[in-house]
């Protein structure tokens, strides 16, 4: 497909990350030009390593999943829950949704590398080292300003532009656009170690997730790589974890003697970065979609770490939004509320529902829980495998009552009302 006279490109993508990548994969793939801006030179660091199996759809799609294949990154196929001496396994294999029931768990530089770079070989243009400065939205021709690396000043004039530029949410800046994410302000302390975990009885095929033994708003991460690396963190709230230590090693390393299994684990890993600190990563905006524009995965809006939502919804995001890009520069009329933002959502309010199940210890309840019925293990098991889009399974179209239901047969105590949205 051709742009019209004056316009650089057909679409112009802010962010070169998962959604970015997959998003100019798809429109070049329907015959589209398509221009990607991106701020850092990769590789880069970055976390939300654990992927989850929902992601292998857009992924393949998009043309994209012989690159993630032939990287060599760590199998994932479930989750394992640990809290004092309880441990409980959740298989995405083992799901009530159809689609895939495993993916990988990646070091994201390598990861994002790859998906770029395959979609520059299906034929996007990429400029790295350039930081978007000013957007001029428009229903016919948005144009973006931005500088490289040198100091340049230059203009992008184009007919849609995706904002995919992740933590940076360069639009929700330049337009005004965030809002109050309603959750709870965290940090998260990482790193990444070289493991040296020997213990036969570790599943290097699931993420290990901790509950702090005293503190239960305090939770860890455990992300097994290839070739015996891991990325390990802990969440909780600020002042908790800045009471910990005077720096983000001291806390980290205190946090993770306080948990035996971690600990345990972890007792001669050694370290392959400083530990790095995180605050004030949920985020929220008033539209993900204005007049020849949409934001894409955290562009718009990011939960929390939990269950490693975030490049699942940037991917889906990607995919849900790509098709409607192509109908609309055809000519034809797009409804972006309720063709995107709405659908798009209703599975971040799926697994919304889910964070703030974990966070007031409702989840906790379940999963920890010895003796549910095959079915609804499955129905959970969907979600946490990211099918958060499934309006069949009941724990996705009436999540927070689910839920809340269940976590009183399982000996939570009611929640009161009003306590959760």
């Amino acid at each position: 497909m051709t742009h019209d006279i004056g316009v650089d490109t057909d679409v112009a993508i802010i962010g070169a990350g998962p959604a970015g990548a997959a998003a100019a994969a798809l429109l070049v793939r329907s015959g589209l030009s398509v221009h990607v801006l991106e701020r850092s030179r990769f590789p880069r660091f970055s976390i939300g390593e654990s992927l989850l199996p929902q992601c292998m759809q857009t992924l393949d799609e998009a043309g994209l999943l012989s690159a993630v294949e032939a990287g060599g990154f760590q199998p994932k196929n479930g989750a394992v829950f640990t809290h004092r001496a309880h441990e409980a396994v959740i298989d995405f294999r083992d799901k009530f949704s159809d689609g895939w029931g495993t993916t990988y768990q990646v070091e994201r530089a390598d990861f994002d590398q790859r998906l770029i770079e395959a979609a520059a070989a299906q034929g996007a243009r990429v400029d790295f080292g350039v930081t978007v400065t000013g957007f001029r939205p428009d229903a016919q021709h948005p144009c973006l300003t931005y500088f490289d690396e040198s100091g340049h000043e230059a203009t992008l004039a184009a007919r849609f532009v995706l904002d995919a530029s992740g933590y940076g949410r360069v639009l929700a800046r330049l337009l005004g656009l965030g809002r109050d994410p309603r959750l709870e302000p965290r940090m998260a302390l990482f790193t990444h170690v070289e493991d040296h975990i020997q213990e036969p009885n570790f599943d290097r095929d699931k993420i290990l997730i901790g509950v702090h033994p005293e503190d239960a708003s305090l939770w860890y991460w455990l992300i097994p790589f290839s070739h015996g690396r891991a990325s390990v963190g802990v969440v909780g709230d600020v002042d908790t974890l800045s009471a910990q230590g005077g720096d983000a090693e001291q806390r980290w390393q205190r946090l993770i003697e306080a948990e035996p299994r971690f600990r345990e684990l972890l007792r001669d890993a050694r370290p392959l970065r400083p530990v790095a600190s995180l605050q004030g990563y949920s985020a929220d905006v008033t539209r993900l979609h204005g007049p020849g524009y949409a934001l894409l995965g955290n562009a718009g809006e990011f939960l929390d770490p939990v269950f490693s939502s975030g490049v699942t919804i940037a991917l889906r995001s990607a995919q849900q939004a790509s098709p409607l890009v192509v109908r609309q520069l055809r000519g034809d009329s797009v409804d972006w509320q309720c063709e995107f933002e709405r659908p798009l959502r209703q599975g971040i309010d799926t697994f919304r529902a889910f964070v703030d199940a974990w966070y007031d210890g409702r989840l906790p309840s379940i999963i920890f829980h010895d003796a549910h019925p095959a079915t609804i293990k499955r129905m959970i098991s969907s979600v946490l495998a990211g099918y958060a889009w499934d309006t069949s399974n009941p724990f996705v179209s009436a999540a927070r009552r689910r839920l809340t239901t269940l976590a009183e047969l399982c000996g939570h105590a009611p929640v009161a009302s009003g306590d959760s949205p």
